[in-house]
């Protein structure tokens, strides 16, 4: 049984760890030099209702990357502008010891391996080859390869390549393994019609703020940073992360430390930057260009069902953005984990697995699905941390920190444990 994944972000990381430990012969390819694509300069993990779904990722026995990232933090239960007990991890160590721990796990990591090709039977993905022509067959695969970029993109729909870390010029753009089959795929909007979205926030490297910022970033994990009206800059309509889309975050720099300054707008003219005090000699680590302009999202998303199946194909699987308008590392692995569970199902003919909307993960994949059916829908961003999708888990009463009372949540669906093995024991979940 053998299980191949395109794409190695936090979503195709999950999708990776669930197929091994299933037992499956694991692939992952990535078309750069490096794991985990936007989690690279991420980092915010746990805040508003992302705590309740790695909560019921873990009680599932889906949380092995989860648990791996809490080892990784440089602050947790800190508050910021519109958010509450979050953490941060450090990007600059997360990376390699997700690598480190997928290895363990006998995947087959293959780097800078572009995909560009597929044989299809019917239906039925066979093989996909790389673009030097090297090919890979599997049982099932899983699409996580995002829907940033690439370059023509953030050219024709932002302000032109801002030298993120997608580094599409370097390593050649995003090619859709769902759109290699022939699915035709979905664009999300902005909130006037026009397509895609702005990645939300910047890098600064901590060297070049003034040491009363940095001593305040290590200490707090935070600091807001009133601005004079005049230096002002609302690119608040622009962002993918409409959770981050509150008034606070165009009158004040906002900062997290992530190991970087991670700044808080999607970016903020650099001459303007210098005129706010402790930022005279500011530079951006992430993007290069981030005076500019920031990355372009949400473009080619699959149609899929709340199994995470490709609408259209017996044995492709997608996860992250890839599978809709999801904002977030958390909604990514929770996507990747059922993903990667669904294709080792499917590679041995049993049922697959649909999470039921009592559980906080599993309201959110039947959610975001339907409300991309409407044209108002696609102009939307979604995640636990905020916006129109905590809205939702709190109208629901999905939103808890309590963690007995998740586990409970979980045992009454029949579901714990099931990503470690365990049968699932009410019908109702299978499909």
């Amino acid at each position: 049984m053998k299980i191949v994944i395109v794409g190695g972000g936090w979503a195709g990381c999950a999708a990776a760890v669930r197929a091994a430990k299933a037992g499956a012969e694991t692939v992952l390819l990535e078309r750069t030099d490096m794991l985990l694509g936007t989690g690279q300069v991420g980092g915010i993990m746990r805040n508003n209702g992302r705590w309740t779904a790695a909560e019921e990722c873990i009680a599932m026995g889906g949380g092995e990357l989860f648990q791996l990232i809490d080892s990784c933090c440089r602050h947790k239960n800190i508050s910021f502008p519109g958010h509450a007990h979050a953490s941060l991890y450090d990007v600059g160590k997360t990376p390699g010891k997700t690598e480190q721990y997928l290895r363990s796990l006998g995947i087959h990591l293959r780097f800078q391996s572009r995909v560009t090709g597929v044989e299809l039977d019917g239906s039925q993905l066979k093989a996909v080859k790389l673009q030097d022509g090297t090919r890979f067959s599997a049982d099932a695969f899983l699409d996580t390869t995002g829907t940033a970029g690439p370059t023509q993109n953030c050219t024709k729909y932002g302000n032109g390549c801002a030298m993120c870390i997608l580094r599409c010029p370097s390593f050649g753009g995003r090619i859709s393994l769902t759109g290699l089959c022939g699915i035709p795929e979905m664009h999300g909007k902005k909130a006037d019609g026009s397509i895609g979205a702005m990645s939300g926030s910047c890098k600064l490297m901590k060297g070049s703020l003034a040491p009363e910022i940095v001593e305040q970033l290590d200490r707090d994990g935070v600091v807001v940073v009133p601005l004079p009206p005049e230096l002002c800059e609302d690119h608040l309509s622009l962002k993918a992360c409409q959770q981050y889309a509150l008034p606070a975050y165009s009158q004040n720099l906002v900062l997290l430390d992530t190991g970087h300054a991670k700044l808080m707008t999607p970016y903020f003219t650099l001459a303007q930057l210098h005129k706010v005090p402790g930022f005279e000699t500011a530079r951006y680590e992430d993007p290069y260009a981030g005076g500019k302009g920031n990355s372009m999202r949400f473009f080619a998303m699959a149609p899929r069902d709340d199994t995470l199946r490709v609408q259209g194909m017996d044995n492709l699987f997608c996860a992250g953005e890839k599978s809709g308008l999801l904002v977030g590392h958390t909604e990514a692995i929770a996507t990747g984990t059922l993903a990667g569970w669904n294709a080792v199902q499917c590679a041995r003919g049993l049922p697959l697995l649909t999470l039921p909307d009592t559980l906080a993960v599993g309201d959110a994949v039947h959610f975001v699905r339907e409300q991309m059916k409407t044209e108002e829908g696609l102009r939307k961003k979604f995640t636990f941390s905020g916006s129109v999708l905590f809205a939702h888990m709190k109208e629901r009463g999905l939103y808890t920190t309590n963690t007995v009372e998740v586990q409970e949540r979980v045992a009454e669906a029949g579901l714990t444990n099931v990503f470690a093995g365990e049968q699932i024991s009410h019908d109702k979940n299978r499909t």
